[in-house]
């Protein structure tokens, strides 16, 4: 309970500050129907961040739980919009991890491939999440080139009928995208409508390992590649069985040349010899990387409720088998290479390592390949936000067969992890909207006035720590939203006030000896 005279010296602040008066508040009308969808605005404002939302599924055949993880984050990302909003007619667009599970494995059973695909549950949940805004399941398209007899197996199949997404292929319904500046294709084929105008793409990939490296969001999107299109994974001087007009005529001598000087520049393993060495990454790579320079992905999305090392079936286990881990994490941005690279730091790996980032680096698709220099943070399924430190994640060994290196004349076992230490150099600061701000900053909740559920941006210029409260008309605390040490930097806060009544409330943010007071209007 606030003393009395404070109560009235903070909201005679709060009315002197310019704002509109409670009574004015009241007199607004909330909206309670949207005909527009958006990712969460926050997301949006931090294109070059990562963000991490924490699990608690116990087992992977858990159903409930992993369709419960699936819906309330998508709940918490994909929410109602105003006017700049994606229409709710719109079409979206679905991109799990649907590769071959490897069923001519001896050893083949739908249990011990589950972590070779994205959840089928989980999507599931994400889809239904997308449908509670209006959508009808009608309006969704699960795209994957790869082993469509596979589908049934995990669950895909089934998982359409209940949502009603479509999950019927016909490659004659195609269409393309030039590439501009490509370093193998000239133009890409895709499957209708990964990159339709109206159409708004989620890629949704798995954390797990594979020749690459970590198969995550870069990767994966070359399953919405029309057959031929998708084979970025030859060998240097492979064709792919395309129109040669859409592969540049010089194709192979670029690839070379760039691989050569890559080799120069000392990128880690790149001068292992051979077909299967670093010529063949430098090649994928470049395929790679002209495909997600022409994907246009409203989000990045790494299901990690649990992870999975080895290479499809066969991993590092004494029975020779690919191993799943609870892992519990779902990564998720808007910059597939920087979600990828905090992705292969979870996974025990250190990403300077890893040639696709350099080369990403170098194409200006990354700004950075130091996870240490990509701003973290922490999302709650109510969706809140909170900067936090790399560290602060716990980190799942998951072993892989990408390039072996040779120390001393010893060649890495063929199961290995990635994880030599690389020098990175010095580390800058964040950049754009992830930026420290100077000051101390309360932003105006939004929306305001509001139905139940409101956000609370607030910025620190260091780190401290930081308690946020919300006031009745009264005076007495109805709510206690942030009370605890923060990074400086942008956060989010989150207050559901559903079981508040209607009026006038007052939220306070105390941080080292500064106060700030804002009002807000709950109208149901």
């Amino acid at each position: 309970m606030l003393e009395r005279r404070d109560f009235l010296r903070i909201v005679g602040g709060v009315t002197a500050s310019g704002m509109l008066s409670p009574a004015e508040l009241l007199g607004r009308r909330v909206s309670h129907s949207s005909t527009t969808f958006a990712v969460h605005p926050f997301v949006e404002a931090h294109p070059s961040a990562v963000f991490i939302a924490r699990t608690s599924v116990d087992t992977k055949t858990n159903a409930e739980k992993k369709y419960q993880a699936g819906y309330e984050f998508g709940k918490s990302v994909f929410i109602e919009a105003g006017s700049r909003g994606i229409p709710l007619s719109s079409i979206v667009a679905l991109k799990p991890n649907l590769t071959c599970r490897d069923r001519s494995h001896p050893q083949y059973t739908i249990e011990r491939s589950m972590g070779i695909v994205t959840d089928a549950v989980f999507v599931e949940g994400i889809i239904e999440s997308m449908k509670s805004l209006g959508m009808k399941g009608s309006q969704f398209y699960i795209r994957e080139v790869n082993c469509h007899s596979d589908f049934a197996d995990g669950g895909y199949l089934e998982m359409a009928q209940r949502t009603g997404a479509g999950i019927v292929f016909d490659s004659s319904v195609a269409e393309y995208r030039e590439v501009t500046d490509g370093v193998w294709f000239n133009r890409i084929g895709y499957f209708w409508p990964v990159n339709a105008a109206h159409a708004f793409l989620i890629n949704i990939a798995k954390l797990k390992t594979h020749t690459m490296g970590m198969t995550l969001s870069a990767k994966n999107l070359q399953g919405t590649n029309l057959p031929g299109y998708h084979r970025h994974c030859t060998i240097y001087g492979n064709s792919m069985g395309v129109p040669a007009s859409d592969v540049r005529s010089d194709a192979n001598r670029v690839i070379l040349d760039n691989y050569n000087r890559h080799v120069a520049d000392g990128i880690p393993r790149w001068d292992k010899p051979g077909d299967y060495g670093g010529i063949r990454q430098e090649t994928w790579a470049s395929r790679c990387l002209d495909n997600n320079g022409a994907t246009i992905a409203g989000l990045h999305i790494v299901e990690g409720i649990y992870g999975r090392d080895g290479h499809f079936m066969s991993g590092p286990s004494p029975e020779g088998l690919a191993t799943d881990y609870m892992t519990n994490v779902i990564l998720f941005g808007k910059n597939p290479f920087l979600v990828d690279i905090i992705g292969h730091w979870l996974g025990g790996h250190e990403p300077g390592n890893f040639g696709l980032f350099h080369l990403a680096k170098e194409r200006g698709l990354a700004e950075t390949i130091n996870p240490m220099e990509i701003p973290v943070y922490e999302w709650i399924f109510d969706g809140a936000a909170i900067l936090r430190n790399l560290a602060d994640f716990d980190r799942t060994p998951l072993k892989t067969l990408y390039l072996r290196k040779d120390y001393n004349g010893q060649t890495e076992e063929y199961w290995h992890m990635v994880d030599e230490p690389f020098d990175y150099g010095p580390v800058s600061v964040r950049r754009d909207g992830d930026a420290l701000p100077d000051a101390t900053v309360l932003q105006q909740n939004y929306p305001n006035p509001f139905n139940a559920r409101t956000t609370i941006r607030y910025s620190i210029p260091k780190a401290g720590h930081v308690r946020l409260e919300v006031f009745d008309i009264t005076g007495s605390q109805v709510a206690v939203l942030v009370d605890g040490y923060h990074l400086g930097g942008a956060h989010l806060a989150v207050w559901e006030a559903r079981i508040s009544e209607s009026g006038v409330y007052f939220y306070r943010m105390l941080f080292d000896g500064f106060s700030s007071t804002k009002a807000m209007v709950l109208l149901k």
